[in-house]
C-alpha cells in the first residue's frame, strides 16, 4: 500500500509540473503587455484578449506571485522576467505615493480608474512582493511589502480587527467588492484570511517580531470570532464590531483557511499552536469532505438553506491542497483519496481542452461549463498555479 501511494504521489507531482509548464504558464505568457506594462486584464470565453480592459491590483499581484513562485520552484528565466514585468507595473502604477497603499484598479495604460483602498488588496500586494523578493532577492520588493504592512496597521486596523474598504485617503466606505449574497459587510473572513497569508510570508522574509505578533493577533481573532465551534466552519461576514451577518458557509474559503493557518503556525514555530490548529483544521477539512464534497468535486457554498453546487475553479484548486494538507496532518488516506478525485475532476471537466487555454471559471453540477471569462479581475493563475506549486513543494510525509 505504501509503495502504491508513493507511485500515486509521484504521478501527481509529474502531472502538476506538466500543468504549470504546458498550460498555465503558456496561457499567461501571451497576456504580457509590453506596450503599457503589466498583463492584459481580460480574456473572454472565446479566448479573445481585451487589450483595453482595466488592470486590477488583485489580478496583477496574483500574476506577480505566480511567476515569482514558478521561478522559485522550477526556475526558468522567462518566469523571472515576467515576474519582474509584473513587479514594475505594481511599483510604478499601483502605489499611492501620497496616501500610501495600493489602488484597486488601473486602466490598460496604467492610469488610476478606481482609487479605493481595500485591505484585501494590500494583503495581496504584500504576498506577491514577498514571493518576488524570494525569487529575485531584490531588497526593494521587501521594503515595499514592509511599507504596506505599516500602512495596513496604521490605517486599516482598529482595536477589534481590520476594516475592509476605504477611500483613497483611508476613510471607511461601502464594501461592495467583497460583500455578496445580498449582504453588505464592513468586515469579512476573506480579508482576515489573506492577511494571515500575507503576514506569514512577510514574517518569514523579514523575521520582524512585530509582524509575528500580528499573525498571533489574527489567529486569535480567527479562533474567537471567525471559527464556528458548533458547526466546525468559518463565519463569513461581519459588522464593524464583529457580529456575524447572514448564514453563509463558503466551502472553498474553509478548506483554504485550514491549510493556510496550519502554515502560519509552522512558520511561527509554535508547537502548541500547531497542535491546536491541527485539530481545528482537521475538523474543518472533515466537515468539507462530509458536507461539500459531491461527485468528485467540491460545491461552492451554502447560503441559508440553498446550496450552490457550481464547481468554481479556485474552490477545486484549494480543495486539492487542503485535502493533501489534511492527509499530511492525519495520515488518513480518505483525504488523499479526496484530493486525487478532485484532481481527476479538474483534469476531466474543469480544464478547458482548447489549445492555449486555461481552466473554466465555473462548471455546472451537470459538468457543462458556465464560463464567461478565462481571465479577469478575479480569474487569475494564483489558486490553480499555487495548487501545482504546493504539490511540487510538499514531501507528503505522514
Amino acid at each position: 500500500m505504501a509503495h502504491n501511494t508513493q507511485n500515486i504521489i509521484k504521478t501527481l507531482k509529474f502531472e502538476c509540473k506538466q500543468e504549470l509548464t504546458e498550460r498555465l504558464i503558456p496561457f499567461w505568457d501571451k497576456l504580457r503587455d509590453d506596450e503599457y506594462g503589466g498583463f492584459y486584464g481580460y480574456v473572454d470565453s472565446e479566448l479573445a484578449v481585451d487589450k483595453k480592459a482595466d488592470k486590477g491590483l488583485v489580478l496583477t499581484s496574483r500574476i506577480l506571485w505566480f511567476y515569482s513562485s514558478c521561478y522559485s520552484i522550477i526556475g526558468g528565466e522567462s518566469n523571472l522576467s515576467n515576474a519582474r514585468h509584473a513587479y514594475e507595473f505594481v511599483k510604478n502604477k499601483c502605489l499611492d505615493e501620497k496616501n500610501g497603499g495600493v489602488y484597486w484598479m488601473m486602466s490598460h495604460d496604467g492610469q488610476v480608474t478606481d482609487d479605493r483602498k481595500y485591505t484585501y488588496c494590500q494583503s495581496f500586494a504584500i504576498y506577491a512582493l514577498c514571493a518576488y523578493y524570494e525569487a529575485s532577492k531584490d531588497a526593494e520588493a521587501l521594503e515595499l511589502a514592509l511599507e504596506l504592512f505599516d500602512v495596513v496597521e496604521k490605517k486599516c486596523s482598529d482595536e477589534i480587527s481590520y476594516g475592509d474598504s476605504f477611500s483613497a485617503d483611508f476613510k471607511l466606505c461601502l464594501n461592495d467588492e467583497l460583500s455578496e449574497n445580498g449582504i453588505t459587510a464592513e468586515k469579512t473572513m476573506n480579508t482576515v484570511l489573506h492577511l494571515i497569508e500575507a503576514y506569514t510570508v512577510l514574517y518569514a522574509a523579514s523575521n520582524r517580531q512585530d509582524i509575528a505578533e500580528r499573525v498571533y493577533f489574527l489567529l486569535k481573532l480567527t479562533k474567537e470570532k471567525l471559527f464556528d465551534e458548533k458547526d466546525n466552519k468559518l463565519f463569513v461576514f461581519f459588522t464593524r464590531d464583529m457580529r456575524v451577518l447572514g448564514d453563509v458557509h463558503s466551502y472553498g474559503h474553509d478548506i483554504e483557511a485550514a491549510w493556510l493557518i496550519d502554515r502560519a503556525c509552522k512558520v511561527l514555530e509554535n508547537e502548541a499552536l500547531i497542535d491546536e490548529w491541527r485539530e481545528r483544521g482537521l475538523l474543518i477539512a472533515q466537515n468539507i469532505l462530509e458536507t461539500a464534497f459531491e461527485n468528485d468535486a467540491v460545491n461552492n457554498e451554502r447560503c441559508g438553506s440553498e446550496i450552490d453546487k457550481t464547481r468554481v475553479w479556485w474552490v477545486q484548486a484549494e480543495s486539492v491542497v487542503g485535502f493533501i494538507n489534511a492527509y499530511e496532518q492525519s495520515g488518513e488516506l480518505r483525504y488523499l483519496d479526496a484530493a486525487l478525485r478532485v484532481w481527476e475532476y479538474i483534469k476531466n471537466v474543469q480544464i478547458d481542452k482548447r489549445p492555449l487555454s486555461e481552466w473554466h471559471d465555473s462548471v455546472g453540477f451537470d459538468g457543462n461549463p458556465k464560463t464567461a471569462r478565462m481571465a479577469g479581475t478575479w480569474k487569475c493563475p494564483y489558486h490553480n498555479g499555487r495548487m501545482c506549486v504546493e504539490v511540487l513543494k510538499r514531501e507528503f510525509k505522514v
